[in-house]
């Protein structure tokens, strides 16, 4: 019999059999006791129990038997499980600086619904006005409630939510009022939706995209112990995974690059989406020759996209910019590999979507350096579904680590 199976109170020990027993079923698709009984090492008469108990509480399904599906002939045939994917929800919120997006999951990470709005946030030339906390706070709760109407699904069914902000969070959802950004990014967002669901999380988001890509079959960090999930954009984030486990810090503030303000050749952490705009804008001010792509184009209306168009089509003061971006880009990626030593830094974010020639350009760089720490440096595959993806990988690792302190609905049980 298993050492924990034949352990402790048999309340504590009905709560750890069943917990081995759920987190099997999460792993796998349809499953018979005799599964189980491989994976967890417990017995077929505890096993067949656990999962009566988790079919009542609603978070199995019970399907046709072996035999109904080809793959039993002889005796009594096998009772099959599976994990009811549609037993809760839960939501991943990516709230940027200039957009906040909601998409609601089922139980293995499929999204159901989803809904994203654009945030008035003036960048350099432009005008308009900057969103407020309550106007932030508003547009985020608008876009979960358009994302569950979006998938179908009521609001008591969701379990988990997690928020990803560009700013460092202490564990109360929290981010440090010092920094204008931070304090703008995340108004509040842990006390904006509490109540709405059982666990409620603020998260960085670069941290969420090292999540994301040691998580999914195509995440750029899949096969390394150590790498780093680098976001350029309007800012710039880190996720430091380093030695299979993410590194937050005291006040969750590690992958905070504000020490470029002191390293030559950077001197700010600047976002390069932020300083391709700049530098263009200052480009076209400072007068530019005839034919030239972006003499064309409205300073106050410029988009880093922009500038990677004018340097594919051969603009020189474009092509110029992205030089300028990717030698910084590569600068700031030796400097982490010096400090930890990773095996891989993936980049994205905005400037990675509109400049990927920028990425090529500084990967070129590492490779051609005689850093012996110099990281391995590619875009990521996942694009802007990294913080998303990550959001939601966290919430269901929240819901699967407090299941049984959960109640799924049963809506929709077989």
């Amino acid at each position: 019999m298993d050492r924990i199976e034949a352990a402790s109170s048999p309340q504590v020990l009905r709560q750890v059999n069943a917990r081995r027993v759920l987190e099997h079923a999460w792993r796998v698709g349809a499953f018979t006791a005799t599964d189980a009984m491989a994976a967890t090492g417990l017995t077929r008469s505890t096993v067949i129990g656990v999962c009566d108990e988790l079919l009542r509480q609603g978070w199995l399904d019970e399907l046709d038997d072996a035999r109904a599906v080809g793959a039993y002939t002889k005796g009594r045939p096998a009772r099959r499980y599976a994990l009811r994917e549609r037993a809760a929800v839960v939501v991943g919120v990516d709230a940027g600086y200039d957009h906040v997006s909601a998409t609601v999951a089922d139980l293995r990470g499929i999204p159901l619904g989803r809904r994203g709005v654009v945030i008035p946030a003036p960048g350099p030339g432009r005008v308009e006005r900057l969103a407020d906390a309550d106007q932030r706070r508003s547009l985020a709760r608008a876009a979960v409630r358009g994302a569950l109407a979006d998938a179908g699904v009521p609001a008591s069914e969701v379990l988990a939510i997690t928020v990803a902000v560009p700013a460092p969070v202490d564990r109360d959802g929290t981010s440090p009022v010092d920094d204008w950004f931070w304090s703008i990014t995340n108004p509040g967002y842990a006390e904006v939706f509490r109540g709405d669901a059982p666990l409620v999380t603020v998260e960085n988001d670069a941290n969420l995209a090292a999540i994301a890509e040691g998580s999914t079959p195509e995440g750029g960090g899949r096969d390394f112990e150590s790498y780093i999930a680098l976001i350029v954009g309007e800012g710039m984030g880190a996720g430091l995974m380093i030695d299979g486990r993410l590194v937050r810090g005291r006040r969750g503030g590690a992958g905070e690059l504000r020490f470029l303000d002191h390293v030559d050749g950077v001197g700010s952490p600047d976002g390069l989406a932020l300083l391709a705009r700049r530098w263009a804008v200052e480009a076209i001010r400072a007068g530019l020759p005839d034919g030239s792509a972006l003499a064309g184009l409205d300073p106050d209306r410029l988009s880093e996209s922009d500038v990677g168009d004018a340097a594919r089509a051969g603009d020189p003061v474009a092509s110029a910019i992205v030089d300028r971006l990717a030698g910084r880009l590569a600068r700031i990626c030796l400097v982490l590999g010096d400090l930890l030593d990773v095996d891989r830094i993936i980049i994205s974010g905005a400037a990675a979507e509109s400049l990927p020639s920028m990425v090529d350009r500084a990967a070129a760089i590492l490779d051609a350096s005689d850093d012996p720490t110099a990281p391995e440096l590619r875009p990521s595959r996942l694009g802007e579904r990294c913080v998303t993806i990550g959001a939601i990988e966290h919430a269901l690792a929240l819901v699967r680590q407090h299941a049984l302190d959960l109640e799924p609905t049963t809506r929709g049980a077989a």
